[in-house]
């Protein structure tokens, strides 16, 4: 799940700094992602594990990090996180 939440960001989060050289828990906002970058990404993610995120998870906090995306992708797909 991380390398594909990877690829999706690399495509649609218009970071000014490779994905490859980030931590899972590296602050993407701090990295450069914008909100315009984060609606973008919540889409393609929508699209990619047939998910919709619900209101309660249409903030900064769940697109704060790779690590916080795969939570809550987790969270919809009901996929265990290890």
């Amino acid at each position: 799940m991380v390398t594909r939440i990877r690829e999706l960001l690399a495509k649609h989060g218009a970071l000014p700094v490779s994905v490859e050289t980030l931590s899972d828990t590296a602050d993407l906002y701090e990295a450069g992602l914008s909100s315009f970058a984060s609606v973008q990404l919540m889409l393609a993610l929508e699209d990619a594990f047939d998910v919709e995120f619900p209101e309660h998870l249409l903030n900064r906090k769940s697109f704060a990090s790779i690590a916080a995306i795969r939570d809550a992708v987790a969270s919809l797909t009901g996929e265990a996180v290890a």
